[in-house]
């Protein structure tokens, strides 16, 4: 092969969003799991794109068949040990497969009250977070990533913003008590727990980290005093490296969602920081990475 040549680089491909919803009836008292699933199958699929042969390509069809089969056959006990189950099952079932990307958003569901008692099985779709959650495979070596978006928060005071540099485009004032909110998303990488060995594999409790980072993200958001959303940010990840050693690194994304005071003495009133204008766009970008050292 010569410099110059033309080669295939790296590819995968997969079935994209398979909506899974699961009802558990084993008791009266059903359990309702809805999920959105996308496979994406890597190995030695290069005779497919470079001559058209398809011996080795595993049909997105039966991706999704696969899916939707697994759900029947085991108990989706967290979305990262379904994912798991299903991607090495891809990679036992077909030599040439020597990994991929499964990943998923898990929808929350709550019990409708009725009668002043949660009903069995009448549910009303949440307005929390999205739940998400991806396994990489690479031979027999797993890496889980969980996490969750579309988390609005805010608080109405504690936050601060102030000691930026001021040149001759800046008009923002500084101030010492701001409505700070945001829509937070966040994804953590757990520590390597080596190879997966079957549907009864007794691994991390996926259910419980997860409900303990998102509460541990949410009162670090709540209880620290906040001058910058950076700084809050950062408090947020190293509070939940500190609470979790099963969590190797935790990245976070938080638009700044603005909000304006609104001028009200055209009007005759006064305005002590009680009505705002909540703007869109443009909005301030904050990203940030904390991680152990080495991980």
């Amino acid at each position: 092969m010569a410099a110059g040549d033309i080669v295939l680089g790296a590819n995968q491909y997969g079935k994209a969003e398979c909506r899974l919803v699961r009802v558990r009836r084993d008791t009266p008292v059903h359990e309702l799991q809805d999920l959105n699933v996308t496979t994406q199958l890597r190995g030695d699929f290069a005779a497919c794109h470079t001559d058209g042969d398809n011996s080795q390509v595993v049909a997105t069809d039966t991706q999704k068949n696969t899916v939707y089969a697994f759900a029947r056959r085991h108990p989706i006990a967290s979305p990262e040990e379904f994912l798991t189950t299903v991607g090495r099952h891809f990679v036992e079932e077909f030599d040439w497969v020597t990994g991929g990307d499964f990943s998923t958003e898990v929808f929350a569901w709550e019990r409708i009250v009725a009668d002043g008692a949660p009903h069995d099985h009448s549910f009303l779709r949440s307005g929390r977070e999205t739940r998400t959650a991806v396994v990489t495979l690479d031979g027999e070596r797993s890496t889980v990533v969980a996490g969750l978006k579309d988390c609005t928060i805010l608080k109405s005071t504690g936050s601060e913003f102030g000691g930026f540099p001021r040149d001759g485009y800046t008009t923002l004032p500084e101030t010492t008590d701001r409505i700070l909110a945001t829509s937070l998303t966040a994804t953590w990488r757990y520590v390597e727990t080596g190879p997966h060995d079957g549907p009864d594999y007794d691994g991390p409790d996926y259910d419980g980290l997860y409900a303990g980072i998102r509460d541990t993200l949410l009162s670090t958001f709540a209880s620290v005093h906040s001058l910058a959303l950076q700084q809050t940010i950062f408090e947020m990840g190293k509070e939940v490296l500190e609470r979790f050693g099963e969590v190797a690194e935790i990245s976070l994304s938080c638009p700044n969602k603005h909000h304006f005071l609104v001028d009200l003495e055209p009007f005759g009133l006064d305005n002590p920081g009680e009505v705002f204008f909540a703007a869109d766009r443009p909005y301030g970008l904050i990203q940030a990475t904390v991680l152990r050292e080495g991980a």
